[in-house]
């Protein structure tokens, strides 16, 4: 195996713990139409670029922070502008959804993506100038139609993953393997799902629907691709939020009683929840 130096080991943090529901959490299953038609097989954004950034995930387990920080950018990305999500604000709202305190590394524990979401919707993601407030659902993580349609129509598919080993390892220059997939070489390390640790990424896009097609994931700063039959290896739960301070209606984005079922289901949550 490569050596690599101390300054590129490790620069990479997990941060996500197994998925977990929440008595009457909203589901997109809420938006029968959006959730159920036919996803394109195919999605190519080649020629946008999310600018997804590290947002702290280097030094902190804040990926399910990272995650909404960077669909914030894609979400906008799409609709042809950029807003600027800095790393004290991804730190700011991991310290408020998860109880970190910054400065004491004994209390970073990463998050629990449900309950991440479920503080978004409160509380909003505040940024230097504005706080923004998601409307969100969870999804099947085995229907890859529905987080096809998530995918297509809501920016990105927030995913919890667990990461084998094997798809943490780095060359000597501390890159990722090219394509995570779920035949990495004997020398990558352990390929079981979770030997290395649940993870927040985006779904950004995919080139086709068969078990070998690419898709793209937004994290650690980063595109990353990988193919389908590694998504459905490693996913552990998948979730769709809303921005309709950001978003571009368009003809894949949730309209009509759609719309007013998922802003029901995300109202009735946060009454109980209260």
């Amino acid at each position: 195996m490569n050596e690599k130096s101390p300054q590129l080991a490790n620069m990479r943090k997990l941060g996500c713990h197994p998925a977990q529901r929440r008595k009457g959490q909203p589901f997109l299953y809420a938006m029968r139409g959006f959730m159920a038609r036919q996803a394109p097989v195919r999605l190519d954004r080649s020629g946008i670029n999310p600018a997804p950034l590290m947002l702290g995930n280097d030094v902190l387990g804040d990926c399910t922070s990272a995650g909404i920080g960077n669909h914030l950018r894609a979400t906008a990305a799409l609709a042809g502008f950029q807003i600027t999500v800095a790393t004290p604000d991804a730190v700011q709202f991991y310290s408020r959804s998860t109880g970190y305190v910054p400065g004491n590394p004994a209390t970073d524990n990463g998050g629990v993506e449900v309950d991440v979401l479920t503080t978004a919707l409160r509380n909003g993601y505040a940024l230097a100038d504005q706080t923004l407030f998601p409307l969100w659902g969870s999804a099947d993580p085995g229907d890859l139609n529905g987080i096809r349609n998530i995918t297509a129509g809501l920016s990105a598919a927030y995913l919890g993953i667990q990461l084998a080993t094997a798809d943490m390892w780095e060359d000597q220059d501390g890159n990722l393997p090219p394509v995570w997939d779920t035949d990495s070489p004997a020398d990558h390390g352990d390929p079981t799902p979770g030997s290395a640790g649940g993870h927040c990424l985006l779904l950004w896009d995919y080139a086709g629907t068969a078990d070998t097609d690419l898709v793209t994931l937004l994290t650690w700063g980063s595109l990353q691709k990988a193919t389908w039959r590694w998504v459905r290896s490693r996913i552990m739960e998948a979730h769709g939020l809303a921005w309709r301070q950001l978003h571009e209606p368009g003809s894949l984005y949730p309209a009509g009683d759609d719309w007013a079922a998922l802003v029901a289901a995300n109202d009735a949550y946060l009454r109980g929840a209260a």
